[in-house]
């Protein structure tokens, strides 16, 4: 059986709801923090992935003083190429709006995504310690404990220079 094409596109009207919906289901809420700041993750610039059965990814990302952030990545069907689909297109649109560098923040207990955006050329660059902590102070709700029952307490940051920024790169 052929693997179906995924579509990645802005989001219709229509689809809002439902993708803060998704939002509350991966995330507690539409609210995400990152760094000390609270972004409602359901007013950002959205991607959606989708294919014949419907919205299948979704991320959201901010733009702000020449960089990029990815805030939210949620692939609603794992190992089918569906968050390295929206991690390109968001990276390209960065990449248009002249973007030095695409970045996000993880939390350490996230094995997987960290796995993941190193695998696609994503560098850890900063460890925050105790930024976990400190967010929860914003978001209440953000577990104590988790994947591999590992105790949540920093954020880590990973970031990939794009080509559309030569400034800092050798031979640019």
């Amino acid at each position: 059986m052929a693997a179906q094409t995924v579509l990645i596109r802005e989001p219709r009207s229509d689809e809002i709801a439902s993708i803060a919906e998704h939002l509350v289901r991966s995330w507690g809420s539409t609210i995400v923090v990152t760094r000390g700041r609270a972004h409602d993750a359901s007013r950002l610039p959205t991607l959606v992935a989708t294919r014949d059965e419907g919205i299948v990814g979704v991320a959201t990302y901010r733009i702000e003083g020449g960089e990029c952030e990815l805030v939210t990545l949620d692939a609603l069907l794992p190992g089918q190429g569906i968050g390295s689909a929206l991690l390109a297109r968001v990276g390209e649109e960065a990449e248009r709006q002249g973007c030095r560098r695409l970045w996000l923040i993880t939390t350490n207990d996230n094995l997987d995504a960290i796995r993941f955006y190193q695998r696609r050329g994503m560098r850890l660059v900063a460890v925050h310690p105790g930024a976990v902590d400190a967010a929860r102070r914003i978001k209440p709700g953000i577990s104590e404990v988790g994947n591999y029952g590992i105790p949540i307490h920093d954020e880590l940051e990973l970031e990939l220079l794009l080509a559309s920024w030569d400034e800092e790169r050798p031979n640019g």
